[in-house]
Protein backbone atom coordinates (compact mmCIF):
# COMPACT_ATOMS: atom_id res chain seq x y z
CA UNK A 1 0.00 0.00 0.00
CA UNK A 2 0.84 3.58 -0.86
CA UNK A 3 -0.02 6.29 1.31
CA UNK A 4 0.35 9.99 0.06
CA UNK A 5 -0.33 13.54 2.21
CA UNK A 6 -2.34 15.90 0.00
CA UNK A 7 -3.30 17.71 2.86
CA UNK A 8 -2.30 18.16 6.55
CA UNK A 9 -1.64 21.50 9.19
CA UNK A 10 2.06 21.56 7.43
CA UNK A 11 4.39 20.32 5.14
CA UNK A 12 7.37 18.66 4.75
CA UNK A 13 10.23 20.15 4.78
CA UNK A 14 11.80 21.30 1.35
CA UNK A 15 8.91 20.37 0.01
CA UNK A 16 6.99 23.42 -1.27
CA UNK A 17 3.30 22.20 -0.98
CA UNK A 18 0.62 24.29 0.32
CA UNK A 19 -1.00 23.03 3.86
CA UNK A 20 -3.99 24.12 5.94
CA UNK A 21 -5.97 22.64 9.11
CA UNK A 22 -7.30 19.98 7.59
CA UNK A 23 -6.73 16.47 6.34
CA UNK A 24 -6.52 14.44 2.86
CA UNK A 25 -4.83 11.27 1.83
CA UNK A 26 -4.37 9.52 -1.58
CA UNK A 27 -4.42 5.57 -0.51
CA UNK A 28 -3.08 3.12 -3.57
CA UNK A 29 -3.73 -0.48 -2.77
CA UNK A 30 -4.50 -3.68 -4.20
CA UNK A 31 -4.82 -2.20 -7.70
CA UNK A 32 -7.08 0.52 -6.36
CA UNK A 33 -7.09 4.04 -5.70
CA UNK A 34 -9.10 5.50 -2.87
CA UNK A 35 -8.94 9.43 -2.01
CA UNK A 36 -9.82 9.85 1.92
CA UNK A 37 -11.28 13.09 2.79
CA UNK A 38 -10.81 16.19 0.49
CA UNK A 39 -9.65 18.90 3.19
CA UNK A 40 -10.55 22.37 3.36
CA UNK A 41 -10.54 23.68 0.14
CA UNK A 42 -8.88 23.30 -3.40
CA UNK A 43 -5.52 22.46 -2.07
CA UNK A 44 -6.25 18.87 -2.20
CA UNK A 45 -6.28 19.33 -5.89
CA UNK A 46 -3.54 21.83 -6.61
CA UNK A 47 -1.01 19.71 -4.23
CA UNK A 48 -1.62 16.28 -6.03
CA UNK A 49 -0.99 18.04 -9.57
CA UNK A 50 2.05 19.80 -8.51
CA UNK A 51 2.99 16.17 -7.15
CA UNK A 52 1.73 14.73 -10.35
CA UNK A 53 -0.62 12.45 -8.85
CA UNK A 54 -4.10 12.01 -11.01
CA UNK A 55 -6.79 12.59 -9.51
CA UNK A 56 -9.69 12.38 -12.26
CA UNK A 57 -8.92 8.45 -12.22
CA UNK A 58 -10.54 7.10 -8.50
CA UNK A 59 -12.21 4.38 -7.46
CA UNK A 60 -13.57 5.39 -3.77
CA UNK A 61 -13.83 8.22 -2.23
CA UNK A 62 -14.15 8.08 1.32
CA UNK A 63 -14.86 10.31 4.71
CA UNK A 64 -13.77 10.13 8.00
CA UNK A 65 -16.77 12.27 8.95
CA UNK A 66 -18.49 15.61 8.10
CA UNK A 67 -16.69 18.07 9.45
CA UNK A 68 -15.66 21.33 7.02
CA UNK A 69 -12.06 20.14 7.39
CA UNK A 70 -12.72 16.95 5.82
CA UNK A 71 -15.56 17.90 3.57
CA UNK A 72 -15.38 21.34 2.43
CA UNK A 73 -13.13 20.41 -0.46
CA UNK A 74 -15.24 18.01 -2.41
CA UNK A 75 -17.31 21.31 -3.95
CA UNK A 76 -13.70 21.69 -5.91
CA UNK A 77 -13.44 17.71 -6.39
CA UNK A 78 -16.88 18.07 -8.04
CA UNK A 79 -16.17 20.65 -10.81
CA UNK A 80 -12.87 18.85 -11.19
CA UNK A 81 -14.69 15.93 -12.63
CA UNK A 82 -17.80 18.00 -14.13
CA UNK A 83 -15.09 20.24 -16.31
CA UNK A 84 -13.56 17.26 -17.23
CA UNK A 85 -17.08 15.14 -19.17
CA UNK A 86 -17.47 19.01 -20.34
CA UNK A 87 -14.01 18.85 -22.04
CA UNK A 88 -14.10 15.29 -23.05
CA UNK A 89 -11.37 14.17 -20.91
CA UNK A 90 -10.63 10.79 -19.34
CA UNK A 91 -11.89 10.51 -15.78
CA UNK A 92 -13.42 8.03 -13.66
CA UNK A 93 -15.86 8.82 -11.15
CA UNK A 94 -15.58 7.21 -7.78
CA UNK A 95 -17.56 5.34 -5.23
CA UNK A 96 -18.63 7.07 -2.48
CA UNK A 97 -18.35 5.43 0.84
CA UNK A 98 -19.26 7.27 4.27
CA UNK A 99 -21.74 7.01 7.51
CA UNK A 100 -25.10 8.37 7.00
CA UNK A 101 -24.63 11.51 8.92
CA UNK A 102 -21.66 12.27 7.36
CA UNK A 103 -23.74 15.27 5.81
CA UNK A 104 -26.05 16.40 8.02
CA UNK A 105 -25.69 19.81 8.77
CA UNK A 106 -24.09 20.60 12.07
CA UNK A 107 -23.51 23.92 13.38
CA UNK A 108 -21.57 25.86 16.19
CA UNK A 109 -22.70 28.74 18.20
CA UNK A 110 -21.23 31.92 16.65
CA UNK A 111 -19.37 30.36 14.06
CA UNK A 112 -22.55 28.68 11.46
CA UNK A 113 -22.04 25.54 9.60
CA UNK A 114 -19.62 23.55 10.77
CA UNK A 115 -20.64 20.69 8.64
CA UNK A 116 -20.42 19.16 4.89
CA UNK A 117 -21.65 22.22 2.50
CA UNK A 118 -22.84 19.52 -0.12
CA UNK A 119 -25.64 17.43 0.95
CA UNK A 120 -25.49 13.58 0.15
CA UNK A 121 -28.81 13.86 -2.41
CA UNK A 122 -25.97 16.81 -4.27
CA UNK A 123 -23.23 14.96 -4.13
CA UNK A 124 -24.88 11.73 -5.21
CA UNK A 125 -25.82 13.35 -8.85
CA UNK A 126 -22.09 13.62 -9.32
CA UNK A 127 -20.65 10.10 -7.77
CA UNK A 128 -22.46 6.76 -6.78
CA UNK A 129 -23.10 6.80 -3.52
CA UNK A 130 -22.75 4.26 -0.50
CA UNK A 131 -23.93 5.36 2.83
CA UNK A 132 -23.49 2.41 5.55
CA UNK A 133 -23.30 2.08 9.49
CA UNK A 134 -21.48 -1.37 8.41
CA UNK A 135 -17.56 -1.96 7.62
CA UNK A 136 -17.21 -2.03 4.12
CA UNK A 137 -14.46 -4.10 2.58
CA UNK A 138 -12.70 -1.43 -0.05
CA UNK A 139 -10.51 -3.86 -1.70
CA UNK A 140 -8.51 -7.56 -0.83
CA UNK A 141 -7.11 -5.78 2.20
CA UNK A 142 -8.56 -2.66 3.36
CA UNK A 143 -11.72 -1.69 4.90
CA UNK A 144 -14.14 1.19 5.50
CA UNK A 145 -14.26 0.51 9.82
CA UNK A 146 -18.33 2.01 9.69
CA UNK A 147 -19.66 3.37 13.08
CA UNK A 148 -17.00 2.76 15.99
CA UNK A 149 -18.51 1.04 19.11
CA UNK A 150 -17.46 3.64 22.24
CA UNK A 151 -16.16 1.42 24.56
CA UNK A 152 -13.46 2.97 27.13
CA UNK A 153 -14.25 5.52 29.76
CA UNK A 154 -11.87 7.83 28.72
CA UNK A 155 -12.43 9.09 25.24
CA UNK A 156 -15.67 9.62 22.43
CA UNK A 157 -17.59 11.03 25.37
CA UNK A 158 -17.48 14.83 24.60
CA UNK A 159 -20.10 16.65 22.12
CA UNK A 160 -18.86 19.13 19.53
CA UNK A 161 -21.35 21.75 17.96
CA UNK A 162 -24.98 20.68 17.54
CA UNK A 163 -26.79 18.51 14.73
CA UNK A 164 -30.75 18.25 14.38
CA UNK A 165 -30.97 20.32 17.07
CA UNK A 166 -28.84 17.83 19.81
CA UNK A 167 -25.60 17.70 20.97
CA UNK A 168 -23.52 16.49 17.89
CA UNK A 169 -21.51 13.11 18.90
CA UNK A 170 -20.21 12.76 16.19
CA UNK A 171 -21.38 9.15 16.03
CA UNK A 172 -20.46 9.43 11.66
CA UNK A 173 -16.30 9.44 13.01
CA UNK A 174 -14.84 6.27 11.37
CA UNK A 175 -11.16 5.25 9.76
CA UNK A 176 -9.77 2.57 7.48
CA UNK A 177 -7.66 -0.05 7.93
CA UNK A 178 -5.15 -1.81 6.15
CA UNK A 179 -4.23 -5.76 6.87
CA UNK A 180 -0.47 -5.60 5.90
CA UNK A 181 2.13 -8.20 6.23
CA UNK A 182 2.96 -6.46 9.47
CA UNK A 183 -0.05 -6.66 10.85
CA UNK A 184 -2.85 -3.34 10.63
CA UNK A 185 -1.81 0.30 9.48
CA UNK A 186 -5.14 2.71 10.48
CA UNK A 187 -5.43 5.54 8.86
CA UNK A 188 -7.88 8.18 10.88
CA UNK A 189 -9.22 11.58 10.36
CA UNK A 190 -10.17 13.23 13.44
CA UNK A 191 -10.32 10.15 16.13
CA UNK A 192 -13.72 12.02 17.51
CA UNK A 193 -14.62 8.28 18.33
CA UNK A 194 -11.47 8.09 20.16
CA UNK A 195 -8.26 6.51 18.70
CA UNK A 196 -8.34 3.77 20.97
CA UNK A 197 -11.65 2.70 20.04
CA UNK A 198 -11.03 3.13 16.49
CA UNK A 199 -7.97 0.44 16.66
CA UNK A 200 -10.29 -1.79 18.58
CA UNK A 201 -12.62 -1.70 15.89
CA UNK A 202 -10.33 -2.64 13.28
CA UNK A 203 -8.82 -5.39 15.36
CA UNK A 204 -11.90 -6.92 15.14
CA UNK A 205 -12.94 -6.03 11.55
CA UNK A 206 -9.68 -7.05 10.11
CA UNK A 207 -8.93 -10.16 12.24
CA UNK A 208 -5.52 -9.14 12.86
CA UNK A 209 -4.67 -8.09 16.61
CA UNK A 210 -0.96 -6.89 15.61
CA UNK A 211 -0.76 -3.32 14.77
CA UNK A 212 2.09 -1.56 12.71
CA UNK A 213 1.20 2.15 12.17
CA UNK A 214 -1.54 5.16 13.31
CA UNK A 215 -1.70 7.30 10.49
CA UNK A 216 -3.70 10.38 10.88
CA UNK A 217 -5.38 12.74 13.52
CA UNK A 218 -5.89 11.53 16.78
CA UNK A 219 -8.00 14.59 18.22
CA UNK A 220 -5.90 15.19 21.66
CA UNK A 221 -6.47 19.04 21.26
CA UNK A 222 -5.38 19.92 24.62
CA UNK A 223 -7.11 16.42 25.71
CA UNK A 224 -7.65 15.89 29.42
CA UNK A 225 -5.11 14.21 31.92
CA UNK A 226 -7.48 11.02 32.20
CA UNK A 227 -7.89 11.13 28.26
CA UNK A 228 -4.22 11.71 27.81
CA UNK A 229 -2.81 8.95 30.30
CA UNK A 230 -5.78 6.43 28.97
CA UNK A 231 -4.33 6.84 25.88
CA UNK A 232 -0.44 6.74 26.22
CA UNK A 233 -0.78 3.47 28.03
CA UNK A 234 -3.18 2.19 25.09
CA UNK A 235 -0.42 3.31 22.71
CA UNK A 236 2.46 1.79 24.39
CA UNK A 237 0.65 -1.77 24.89
CA UNK A 238 -0.07 -1.85 20.87
CA UNK A 239 4.37 -1.80 20.99
CA UNK A 240 3.77 0.23 17.06
CA UNK A 241 6.91 0.01 14.50
CA UNK A 242 6.22 3.45 13.63
CA UNK A 243 3.07 6.47 14.83
CA UNK A 244 2.15 8.91 12.29
CA UNK A 245 -0.15 11.18 14.59
CA UNK A 246 -0.91 14.32 12.71
CA UNK A 247 -3.61 17.00 11.92
CA UNK A 248 -5.69 17.54 15.21
CA UNK A 249 -2.74 15.93 17.55
CA UNK A 250 -1.10 19.42 19.51
CA UNK A 251 1.97 19.03 20.22
CA UNK A 252 2.26 18.88 23.56
CA UNK A 253 0.16 15.51 22.85
CA UNK A 254 2.89 14.84 20.31
CA UNK A 255 5.70 15.16 22.53
CA UNK A 256 3.86 12.56 25.09
CA UNK A 257 3.05 10.31 22.61
CA UNK A 258 6.92 10.18 21.49
CA UNK A 259 7.52 9.26 24.75
CA UNK A 260 5.61 5.71 24.48
CA UNK A 261 5.44 5.19 21.08
CA UNK A 262 7.77 5.96 17.63
CA UNK A 263 6.10 9.29 16.51
CA UNK A 264 7.26 10.46 13.12
CA UNK A 265 7.25 13.32 11.22
CA UNK A 266 3.74 14.36 9.11
CA UNK A 267 3.41 16.80 6.39
CA UNK A 268 2.09 17.49 2.72
CA UNK A 269 4.42 15.50 0.76
CA UNK A 270 5.06 12.71 3.09
CA UNK A 271 4.73 9.31 1.30
CA UNK A 272 4.75 5.70 3.10
CA UNK A 273 4.82 2.25 1.96
CA UNK A 274 3.41 -0.97 3.40
CA UNK A 275 4.01 -4.85 2.34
Amino acid sequence: MKLTILVDNTTIIDRYFLAEPAFSVLIEADGQRVLFDCGYSDIFLRNAEKMGVDLLHLDHLVFSHGHADHTWGVEPLMRAFSVAAMEGRPHHRPQVTAHPEAFATRTFPGMGEIGSLVSAEKLGEHFPMGLTREPVQLTERLWFLGEIPRENDFEGKSPLGVMNGAPDMLLDDTALAWKGDKGLVVITGCSHAGICNIVEHARRVCGEDRVTDIVGGLHLLSPSPHQLEGTLAYMKSLNLSALHACHCTDFPSRKALAEVAPQQEVGVGLVLGYE
